[in-house]
């Protein structure tokens, strides 16, 4: 049946992926590379498999409404087949009769026909409640449904921001994410570099140096601009970090926790290619890919290393900036990744404790007068603005200075310790602080 090879693929991958409990980008990559769909079917592929992990509460919420047992005791198969199917109905304009069938025939392609009258059932007495969503009396389980983001979570934050500050951000984790890159300036000039990604419709982002937005989609690293080096994708507050840390040419750099590299690369763009920027990860493979990176953007002054950032090595020169950027519970990406949403508060627990060992460590290597930025791609006060007052507090050598002098042109990021959100300026959810060692 046509239409069936993208849709079993689909829900073969979220199978795995929610049993494993795994990254969600790297197994549909691993998917798709292995598979023999067209262009048009890997991409219908993807908006089902990244939509439906985005929309699980919403789709279990739908779901436990035409069942009669509670949907965590369907056969997962089964209860996967059913999420998708619900997605597509409700997101999605394919014809609803032609999408019904094709569910039913994807449950059978799993080798479970058995259950085809069942997917079938519940997905036609979803049409005929006009596919509506059940919402909650309590209105932060219903927020929760709406968005499908945790009560637990979405109480938090609540709690930590407000709820107007919540509510645009919580609309801002569904849907395609925006894409932002950075125009490398030590490679061609603007007007070449615009004239190769024309199809790609690239605006300027006015705030934030040689920032452009992308308006049309498309396979990126196929561009000549691309192979050329000309630029490299960085949301714009990984860019705006950058800008913190306002790294001078001819310094010596250290960026701790540097993959996948896009800071690191627009470090060094910074230093105008002069200096050293040494780039450390755990991991040998993700090292070899921000070296690549490097190379890729004729970016001669980055050392990428092998480096814990909990366990430095003797030998790790000190430096005038030290860039911070710690392993978090990613909630401030969670439009980018799904799956961070479902993480329990059970799992993120000892973030704080990393986190705080490793801005610790890192500021062993900043020199009389340096820079340490600390950053993360999360929103949660716990791993923020309590990891920086706790190293304040048995670090007096430090202080905390505004990231941005002059202050920034939008007041509501004019602060100490800087919280993005996605509504402020089109970036990710985002925290830094900059902090100067004294002389």
């Amino acid at each position: 049946m046509n239409g069936l090879a993208p849709r079993l693929l689909c829900v073969r991958t979220l199978i795995r992926t929610l049993r494993a409990n795994g990254y969600s980008n790297l197994a549909l990559q691993g998917a798709l590379k292995q598979s023999a769909l067209t262009s048009q079917e890997k991409r219908l592929c993807t908006i089902l498999f990244q939509g439906t992990i985005e929309r699980l509460l919403t789709l279990d919420a739908c779901i436990a409404a035409h069942v009669k047992r509670s949907p965590e005791k369907l056969d997962p198969a089964v209860r996967c087949v059913l999420r998708c199917g619900i997605y597509e109905l409700l997101y999605l304009h394919t014809p609803e009769s032609a999408a019904v069938n094709l569910w039913t025939e994807v449950i059978k392609g799993l080798k479970m026909k058995s259950a085809s009258g069942m997917v079938n059932a519940v997905l036609r007495s979803f049409l005929r409640s006009e596919k509506s969503i059940p919402l909650p009396d309590d209105p932060v389980d219903a927020l929760s449904v709406q968005y499908s983001v945790p009560a637990p979570l979405i109480r938090q934050l609540i709690a930590e921001y407000g709820q107007p500050q919540i509510l645009p951000f919580l609309e801002d984790c569904c849907g395609e994410p925006p894409v932002y890159i950075r125009r490398n300036p030590l490679c061609g000039s603007e007007e070449e570099f615009l004239a190769l990604l024309e199809a790609f419709s690239p605006s300027v982002v006015p705030q934030i140096p040689y920032a452009y937005r992308l308006s049309r989609s498309g396979s990126l690293t196929e561009t000549e601009a691309f192979a050329k080096g000309m630029f490299h994708v960085q949301d714009l507050a990984s860019q705006l970090c950058c800008m913190a840390l306002d790294a001078q040419p001819d310094e010596i750099v250290l960026d701790v926790c540097a993959a996948p590299g896009g800071k690191t690369f627009t470090t060094a763009q910074y230093m105008q290619g002069s200096g050293r920027v040494y780039a450390y990860d755990l991991h040998e493979k993700r090292v070899r890919l921000i070296a690549q990176g490097a190379k890729r953007l004729q970016l001669s002054n980055v050392c990428a290393e092998v480096g814990d950032a909990m366990h430095p090595s003797a030998d790790r020169p000190m430096a005038d900036r030290v860039l911070c950027d710690v392993p978090c519970s990613g909630f401030g990406v969670m439009r980018r990744k799904p799956e961070v949403r479902y993480k329990s508060a059970e799992a993120l627990s000892e973030l704080p404790k990393i986190q705080l060992a490793i801005l610790e460590q890192s500021a062993k290597a900043v020199k009389p007068g340096g820079v340490l930025v600390y950053s993360t791609c999360t929103v949660s006060r716990a791993e923020n603005d309590a990891v920086v007052s706790a190293f304040l507090a048995d670090h007096p050598e430090f202080e905390a200075e505004l990231s941005w002098q002059p202050a920034p042109w939008n007041a509501d990021i004019a602060a100490l310790m800087t919280t993005l959100f996605p509504q402020m300026l089109g970036s990710d959810g985002f925290f830094l602080a900059k902090l100067r060692r004294a002389e």
